[in-house]
């Protein structure tokens, strides 16, 4: 498996460039929540929506001590707001409550599996999420799963599995030290311009004569549209 995935990361590359890292280190606790915001929406009104959080509160200190309902006004734009604002309230009034302070720094020295199992025991907080800031924040080689990352692996036929949960559980651990942000990052730029959920554009894939996906659509009927704004790079 690693070195198929290696194969397909220069692939990706080839067609889409090697993805630009973020600079500044990111908080863990801005990604977290970033994560969160970012489940069910594009990545634009999930920006949106982290960016009206932190310019309406000074910080998570003082968000956590907000009422639910006063977070999902200010998220409303990146949908469930009710059911994100649950997660964001519960998440910085535990942290808080265990902590004494709204802060992630402690995860620092953990192991991948060890960050996994902390991060999930909170409510709404899944394994996606975790390993989002895991990549993204604590610059760990680990490739958050999500439905483009699920599907076109398994299309490619990486993994047989059912769920992203268990798409991410068959690769944690094979994927080639230094490629995770690049495979990740590229994976869904994959599979929102290319190998769509119906009618994939097979015909301009640069993963064609590898993939083992039955179903291939050569027609070129399908336009590939850009979409290169990714959000966990840009909080």
């Amino acid at each position: 498996m690693k070195r198929k995935i290696a194969v397909i990361n220069k692939k990706l590359i080839q067609r889409f460039g090697l993805p630009e890292k973020s600079k500044n280190r990111q908080d863990p606790v801005d990604m977290l929540i970033a994560t969160i915001l970012s489940q069910n929406t594009n990545d634009k009104n999930s920006f949106r929506a982290f960016k009206n959080l932190k310019e309406k509160f000074s910080g998570w200190e003082e968000t956590a001590a907000q009422p639910r309902i006063k977070i999902e006004k200010q998220i409303k734009i990146a949908g469930l707001g009710k059911q994100k604002s649950s997660a964001i309230k519960n998440f910085l009034s535990s942290i808080r409550k265990e902590k004494g302070e709204v802060s992630l720094n402690y995860l620092e020295n953990f192991s991948n599996d060890e960050i996994l199992s902390e991060l999930t025991k909170y409510d709404g907080v899944g394994v996606k999420t975790a390993s989002c800031v895991l990549l993204f924040s604590l610059k760990r080689n680990i490739c958050p799963v999500d439905t483009h990352v699920h599907r076109t692996l398994n299309r490619i036929g990486i993994v047989n599995t059912k769920t992203p949960d268990k798409t991410f559980l068959a690769i944690k651990d094979k994927i080639p030290e230094g490629i995770a942000h690049s495979f990740h990052t590229n994976l869904i730029r994959l599979g929102r311009e290319i190998c769509k959920p119906a009618k994939p554009n097979c015909s301009i894939c640069p993963l064609l004569k590898i993939c083992n996906y039955e179903s291939k659509n050569l027609n070129g009927s399908v336009n590939s549209r850009e979409n290169s704004f990714m959000l966990l790079d840009n909080v």
